[in-house]
């Protein structure tokens, strides 16, 4: 969380150079429209930043940033497919933090995370969220746990891999030693409806997504992983406040650009969204759906993406968990 934070701050001092960065010699790009590839569903939170970023990219840049959805894997097809695109700026991964996660549970992911790819923004981050069909009938994460205790309860995730996958196996099955079954979706919109539906009857899920559903009655919220509580969510204890105090995990939702694409690209780009992320509307927008913007620099992302590999591969080596 440190690291992150630090990327955060990164931001503000990010701003103060923006003029020098602007100078750069960035030739004409970009001169046609961007793809920005997704490598989940449509509905969750990649693709919910790529359209909203994507926007406003298309404002400051002058060309269409078109969204592009590969889901599979638990995000390796769309993220392989990037790897192998040209790299001129016209093919973009706009990815979550299971990219840290698949070099650890996955390990011919198809594509090498110090190889293949160029860390170019964290765009946004936000917290992980347990939530529960209403006719659970539990309303926190010790009234959950003790249910977990005296029946079989599986959960939806949205891949396997990604950090809600992991937050609430090392949650349920790790620290609590219970034993529930993780069911695996193609993202977070899919994985999100099925709880709906009372099959299975516990989710996880970065919080944009089930937002909508916790609002309109039809999800019961538990816990967030983040360590202050959610603007969006503010009834909602942290999974610290519930005794759990060593759980803290974001989903982040950052860019990357293929190996080898030219830097002015890379520093236009980053530039870019830094610059989206600045504007009041765009900032409005993220934190209506409990998104918290980053920004910063290349150089802080490439470091923060390390550390995680390095973190969620203990939490995958702990739990023995396997890719499906």
């Amino acid at each position: 969380m440190k690291l992150i934070r630090a990327v955060a701050a990164g931001c503000i001092a990010f701003a103060c150079a923006g003029n020098a960065l602007a100078q750069a010699p960035v030739g004409p790009w970009p001169a046609k429209p961007v793809r920005f590839i997704i490598p989940f569903a449509p509905g969750g939170p990649t693709d919910i930043i790529a359209r909203l970023a994507g926007q406003k990219l298309t404002e400051i840049l002058g060309q269409p940033m078109v969204v592009e959805s590969r889901a599979g894997a638990g995000g390796n097809i769309g993220t392989a497919a990037v790897a192998k695109a040209a790299p001129d700026g016209y093919t973009v991964l706009l990815t979550s933090s299971a990219y840290a996660v698949n070099v650890s549970l996955s390990p011919n992911a198809g594509y090498d995370p110090d190889r293949d790819f160029i860390p170019t923004v964290v765009v946004a981050k936000q917290a992980n969220l347990i939530f529960v069909h209403p006719s659970l009938g539990v309303k926190s994460l010790a009234e959950l746990l003790a249910s977990a205790k005296t029946r079989k309860l599986a959960f939806a995730s949205p891949g396997s891999g990604t950090t809600p996958h992991l937050t609430a196996e090392n949650l349920f099955n790790v620290i609590s030693k219970l034993d529930m079954t993780p069911i695996h979706f193609r993202g977070a919109g899919p994985a999100i409806a099925a709880v709906v539906g009372g099959e299975p009857l516990v989710g996880a899920g970065a919080a944009s997504t089930p937002l909508p559903h916790i609002k309109a009655g039809r999800l019961q919220p538990i816990a967030v992983s983040s360590a202050a509580r959610v603007a969006a969510l503010p009834d909602v204890p942290t999974f610290a406040e519930a005794g759990f105090p060593g759980v803290e995990d974001d989903t982040w939702l950052g860019i990357f650009l293929p190996a080898g694409t030219p830097q002015p690209i890379v520093q236009r780009l980053n530039e870019s969204v830094n610059q989206a992320l600045r504007t009041a509307d765009m900032r409005e927008k993220l934190d209506a759906l409990a998104f918290e913007p980053v920004g910063g620099t290349p150089q802080q992302f490439a470091n923060y993406v390390k550390a995680e590999i390095a973190k969620w591969g203990k939490v995958v080596r702990a739990g023995n968990i396997k890719a499906e």
